[in-house]
């Protein structure tokens, strides 16, 4: 039988092609030859309608046979080389994960943030709120609203940097307390608030100054507060920062925004009182500004200074910062030497 000997050249033909390709092109070649629609098998096929009844099973179950057997063939010499081409890739693109890895320099929080959260979180835990605002501030709530209208001489010690007559740089976090006070509803409880964030004023920049630098304001406003409420919240403070055995003093002083005004020194960490090149031999270092909230503020704010009062309290994280860590030079903490900013990598 002339076609059954057709089809048996073909699968011989086919399987050793097949056994012997070595590329996935190739086998695609081989396949369209055998199998396509032009194909050998596909022509012997149309012979088919010239056999007689008898032989036309035999011959189609046989066509089946060679079309099954050089598929199959052809999928597992496919799958064969594709794990060939696997291995060469794994075995070009191979790491050795024994070597040593890059270590990754990580970096820490900046001396004067890590002074500032330490702060926050002390007040915090006092059941203060910690309220931000803008840095771009109107002259009403930087000055006004704080009892220094535009003729008042303690201006001066806060000359700034004006955007327009009545816009201006914050020169202090105070016009974020006005504002907060302007709001407050007493009869919810009382404002216990402190307001963190940067403050510019026209400073020669020398060791010790900066025309930037940050500020953090204490304001408690209720019935009832008194100057021995301000004294023993700054003592906590100062313990805080400085350690569990220092002292406290208050001297006079004047602020515009506070009545009694005080400024507060603590005693010497560095000598224990004793006095020392820090404390300038005196045994006290200053940290800090405070005192009794101005009934003026008060009455600025809508608030009645007869029913209510609180006191206020500033300081500079900057010279707490300077103090607790013996830097002598503010402008080391914004010159991003890494040498002197990695001395200070926190907790």
């Amino acid at each position: 039988m002339e076609l059954k000997k057709v089809l048996d050249d073909l699968h011989e033909q086919g399987l050793q092609q097949i056994e012997a390709a070595k590329q996935l092109d190739t086998l695609n070649d081989i396949r369209i030859k055998f199998l396509g629609k032009k194909g050998p098998l596909s022509q012997a096929l149309r012979g088919m309608k010239d056999l007689s009844e008898q032989e036309r099973p035999q011959v189609g179950a046989l066509a089946n046979t060679v079309r099954n057997d050089l598929q199959a063939a052809l999928d597992q010499a496919r799958q064969h080389l594709e794990e060939q081409e696997t291995q060469r890739k794994l075995q070009a693109e191979k790491i050795d994960v024994t070597l040593p890895g890059r270590q990754r320099h990580l970096g820490t929080k900046h001396v004067i943030t890590q002074v500032m959260d330490d702060i926050e979180a002390l007040f915090i835990g006092l059941g203060y709120e910690v309220v931000n605002g803008p840095e771009v501030e109107e002259d009403h709530y930087n000055f006004e609203m704080m009892n220094l209208p535009k003729d008042h001489p303690a201006r001066d010690m806060q000359d700034t940097f004006y955007i327009t007559k009545e816009i201006l740089m914050r020169t202090q976090t105070s016009p974020v307390q006005a504002r907060t006070l302007e709001k407050h509803d007493f009869s919810k409880g009382p404002l216990k608030m402190i307001s963190p964030g940067k403050v510019y004023r026209r400073d020669t920049d020398d060791a010790t100054h900066s025309h930037q630098f940050n500020q953090i304001e204490g304001l408690v406003i209720d019935k009832h507060i008194t100057m021995a409420d301000l004294k023993g919240t700054l003592e906590l403070t100062a313990r805080h920062v400085f350690g569990q055995e220092r002292k406290i003093r208050l001297r006079p002083s004047y602020f515009p925004f506070t009545e009694p005004s005080v400024e507060v020194d603590v005693s010497c960490f560095a000598c224990g009182g004793k006095g020392c090149a820090v404390c300038k031999h005196t045994g006290w270092v200053e940290v800090l500004g405070a005192g009794m909230v101005h009934p003026n503020v008060l009455t600025n704010a809508g608030v009645d200074p007869k029913i209510y009062g609180g006191f206020a309290f500033g300081l500079g994280p900057d010279r707490f910062a300077m103090l607790k860590y013996g830097i002598n030079d503010i402008r080391d903490f914004y010159l991003d030497d890494v040498r002197f900013l990695e001395q200070f990598q926190g907790e």
